[in-house]
Parts: structure tokens; C-alpha cells; sequence
């Protein structure tokens, strides 16, 4: 899992892996939702905790929607993804099973309809790379900003209490980092800096 940005009942809000984002954040954005424990798939999830997912997933999607610019008259790809962690040649190498290997975490694509990407045109279906291409499609794509990830956080429990009456906001739980300024759960705060920029501080 890369930078939390946020937990809830329903699991966590990140930003994706670098290494693999998909979407640059001029293109449409991305953004991943886990789950709250471990599981291979949706259907090894609870009745409560599908529901409570459910509803984190869409208060983030329609966050981004109405929070992210580039969005504006775009659409979202709802994306389960896990494929790549069941090639062959993946960690641990040999043949794998999805119940054995896969962790379950729905990728939120923004869908642009400006976006330059050729991976990504609007009004088509995306394309994805084979496994051993994969780090260098993605290279040079950007995450979303610190900025544009506070403005969906604060959207997203606005529309966990208001749109889908929760009577809260789904325990949806996040403070910023004073080193980078993107929004981390205050359990994963320290000194008021989040992971990464405690490790790239050598605290």
C-alpha cells in the first residue's frame, strides 16, 4: 500500500504505487481503496464490511468527480485490479492463485476528456501493458497533488455524512502531514509527518 490518505469502516483511501500509477493526475487522476482487512476478493468480505466499503468507494469517486478539475464533464473507471501480482514472474516467482496471492484494493481511474494519454483517449477503453513493461508505462506519471487530495478527503466525508446518510462520516479519519502536506491518518502521524517524510528525514 503507498501513502494513506485516509481510513474509514470501510477501509483506506491511498494514493497508488509510484512505481506502477497508471493515470497521470492532468489525465484524470487515480486513487486506491482497500478494503478494511486483507482479502483476495469482494466476496470474502462481510455483508457490513462489503456495505461500509461500498460506501467508501463511491464517497471517494464522487469526490473526485466533484472535486478535481480535470474531471469536469469526465467520467470514472471502476478498476479491481490484482492481475499483475499473479504473473509468473512476480514475487514469490512460479505459478500462483488468485485466493493465494491476490489483495484485493479497486483502483479509482479519472477518465479526462482531455487527456493526452494514449493509453488513456476518451471515449475509449484503456490499455494496459504486459507485466514486464510495466514500470516503464508508467514512468514520468504524477500523482495527484497534496492539494487535490485534501479537497477529495474533506469532499469524501461530507459525502459519507450528507449523500449517504450515514449519520456520520463512516469513522472516515485523516490529519496532514506538516512535511508534505498531503492528508495521513493521525495514527500514522508522527512528530506530525507521515511515513514517508520521516523516512526521507532519517527520523
Amino acid at each position: 500500500m503507498s501513502h494513506v490518505l485516509a481510513r474509514a469502516a470501510g477501509g483506506a483511501v491511498s494514493l497508488p504505487d509510484p512505481a506502477t500509477i497508471m493515470i497521470d493526475r492532468e489525465d484524470g487522476g487515480q486513487l486506491v481503496v482497500y478494503p478494511p482487512r486483507p482479502v483476495w476478493d469482494r466476496t470474502a468480505l462481510s455483508h457490513a464490511e462489503l456495505l461500509d466499503w461500498t460506501r467508501l468507494v463511491a464517497a471517494t469517486a464522487r469526490a473526485m468527480l466533484e472535486s478535481l478539475p480535470q474531471l469536469a464533464g469526465g467520467c470514472l473507471n471502476y478498476w479491481d485490479a490484482g492481475n499483475w501480482a499473479l504473473n509468473p514472474a512476480a514475487d514469490p516467482p512460479g505459478p500462483k492463485t488468485g485466493p493465494a496471492h491476490r489483495r484485493l484494493h479497486l483502483h479509482l481511474c479519472g477518465r479526462s476528456p482531455n487527456s493526452a494519454d494514449p493509453s488513456w483517449p476518451w471515449g475509449e477503453a484503456p490499455t494496459f501493458p504486459p507485466f514486464s513493461d510495466r514500470f516503464s508505462w508508467s514512468l514520468g506519471k504524477r500523482a495527484l497533488t497534496a492539494a487535490e487530495c485534501v479537497a477529495v478527503v474533506d469532499r469524501a466525508r461530507e459525502v459519507l455524512r450528507d449523500v449517504y446518510a450515514t449519520g456520520d462520516t463512516g469513522g472516515l479519519e485523516a490529519g496532514t502531514c506538516r512535511g508534505c502536506g498531503y492528508p495521513t491518518p493521525s495514527v500514522d502521524l508522527a512528530d506530525t509527518r507521515c511515513p514517508t517524510c520521516r523516512a526521507e528525514g532519517g527520523a
